[in-house]
């Protein structure tokens, strides 16, 4: 792989990953994108092509709790997903980690999802 920055190395990450993971309407899949300041999730059914329910860090509720984006922002934003997952009967995923690193962010938002009663 000739002069592959970061961004391509996730990108081909990101690929490998969504070889093996499809969303079903019984486990639909749990899409994660890290940006520089916000952090975006889904919960998407892959054989609809439909977008269940979404949580980010730009959300009102989200930004009156903290402040930033930290590792806490991550956790809130996993756990106003897994709150909306539950109101619309969502009980299982499948993550995906969209070719990032689980640590860090990433982590905490999957352990702020589980904690708010999502299982993967």
């Amino acid at each position: 792989m000739p002069n592959m920055d970061s961004g391509d190395k996730r990108l081909v990450r990101r690929k490998r990953i969504r070889k093996k993971i499809k969303g079903t309407p019984e486990r639909p899949r749990l899409s994660v994108y890290r940006g520089n300041r916000n952090i975006y999730t889904q919960i998407i059914d892959d054989t609809q092509g439909r977008t269940l329910v979404s949580a980010s860090s730009m959300e009102p509720s989200v930004k009156a709790k903290v402040k930033g984006f930290t590792v806490d922002t991550a956790k809130v934003v996993g756990e106003l997903l897994a709150e909306k997952a539950k109101e619309k009967g969502i009980s299982m995923v499948v993550f995906d980690r969209g070719g990032y690193k689980y640590h860090g962010k990433i982590k905490a938002l999957a352990d702020g999802a589980r904690t708010g009663g999502l299982d993967f």
